[in-house]
């Protein structure tokens, strides 16, 4: 591969993950199943992004493993409806083609776990979106570090990723201990306290003592809230997830996260008062998420758009069940393929944005320049519904 007997793009994607090796003190490089890309929005990468895909592309760049694909800046299908300008959607095509030709699924999900991309306890991955690393490493127990869009895809192309960081055992292990001492009942509560602590930790690895419950969905939004707040790779919650049991929590240094803590982050994370549009779905929403938000909304009315994002592949199993029809006949809609996050919300009119995910309350100040409403989905709904 190094020495170009493959071909330019594997040459020099295979640099690329030598020298990471390098930085990081790898021992050696590892096969990888699977393989998560980011960098797809025409809002995060621009025209250098887009032009080096097309590059890549044209030189015949191919996926070796299965790799899915981060959300684009617009749903793929109805972009006129939802608003998204002309001049953007002519570039985010052009990116989705530059994937398809190199052989990427078109997933356009931050949530590759539901749709098809899951992968087994200790299997060695090689993804890019933060609360999907997250997801993977904590919930799953597979490994994975947080690969940057271009390692990622030189991961794909290659089918390998340096042996470092979290791969490793050693690298696992907790560095503080979170001991929650308050019920946490909806996904805003665990958005809430990954928040608070992520920005606490930073990169590193908590243990949480005191969590009583949690179903996929909270453990999703915990785990995207923190690695948006600090950068959180993996965490361990005493007895759920699977690695907890196995780890040393003598001597940790401890984080109290109780009553005061959680109202504390809402307040911080309150940027606004009266949303213009109301967005769930950050990270991408289950099929149980689309149910519960229909069973709000059956045979209510909306005065204030409401908007929930997920998969194609969701949505689709969503239409079936005849709960996108009850969401629409509220007045809300069921967004495929992208996010508020990486959308050009802020060429569509909105000033400020009502949701319950931690992660979209972190990033859509400064990322989209909006002002946040950050509540509970029933707190949301309710203010919403005529």
């Amino acid at each position: 591969m190094l020495r170009g007997e493959y071909g330019e793009v594997i040459e020099r994607s295979f640099r690329l993950l030598v020298r990471l090796g390098e930085i990081y003190g790898a021992d050696r490089m590892i096969p990888v199943s699977s393989v998560q890309v980011a960098g797809v929005s025409y809002k995060s990468i621009g025209d250098p992004g887009l032009e080096f895909l097309e590059d890549y592309a044209s030189k015949g760049a191919r996926v070796r493993v299965p790799t899915t694909l981060n959300p684009p800046g617009m749903d793929l299908e109805d972009w006129e409806d939802f608003g998204i300008p002309a001049d953007f959607a002519e570039k985010q095509m052009r990116i989705i083609d530059a994937f398809r030709e190199m052989g990427v699924m078109l997933t356009a999900t931050c949530t590759p776990y539901l749709v098809g991309n899951l992968p087994r306890f200790g299997e060695h991955i090689a993804w890019s979106e933060s609360s999907a690393v997250s997801f993977a490493n904590s919930v799953i127990g597979a490994r994975t570090n947080r690969e940057g869009g271009p390692s990622a895809l030189a991961s794909a192309i290659c089918g390998l990723t340096p042996n470092y960081g979290l791969h490793l055992d050693e690298n696992r292990k907790p560095n503080f201990l979170v001991k929650v001492s308050v019920e946490l009942k909806s996904n805003s509560d665990f958005g809430a306290l990954g928040c608070y602590v992520g920005n606490i930790v930073k990169n590193g690895i908590p243990y949480f003592r005191g969590i009583k419950n949690a179903d996929v969905d909270q453990l999703k939004s915990l785990g995207a809230a923190m690695a948006a707040s600090g950068a959180v790779a993996l965490y361990h919650v005493d007895g759920i997830t699977p690695e907890a049991r196995l780890m040393d929590i003598s001597g940790l240094q401890t984080i109290e996260f109780g009553e005061e803590e959680l109202k504390e982050t809402y307040e911080k994370l309150n940027t606004g008062n009266d949303p213009d549009i109301i967005i769930l779905g950050c990270p991408h929403a289950s099929l149980r998420e689309i149910s519960s938000l229909a069973g709000k909304l059956k045979g209510k009315k909306l005065k204030k758009r409401v908007w929930i994002c997920t998969s194609r592949f969701t949505k689709e199993a969503a239409k079936k069940m005849g709960l996108v029809e009850i969401i629409e006949k509220a007045g809300g809609r069921v967004v495929a393929d992208t996010c508020m996050v990486v959308s050009p919300i802020e060429r569509m009119g909105f000033k400020t944005v009502g949701v319950d995910s931690g992660k979209a309350a972190n990033y859509l100040p400064g990322f989209c320049k909006q002002a946040v409403v950050f509540k509970s989905v029933d707190e949301l709904i309710r203010e919403a519904v005529l």
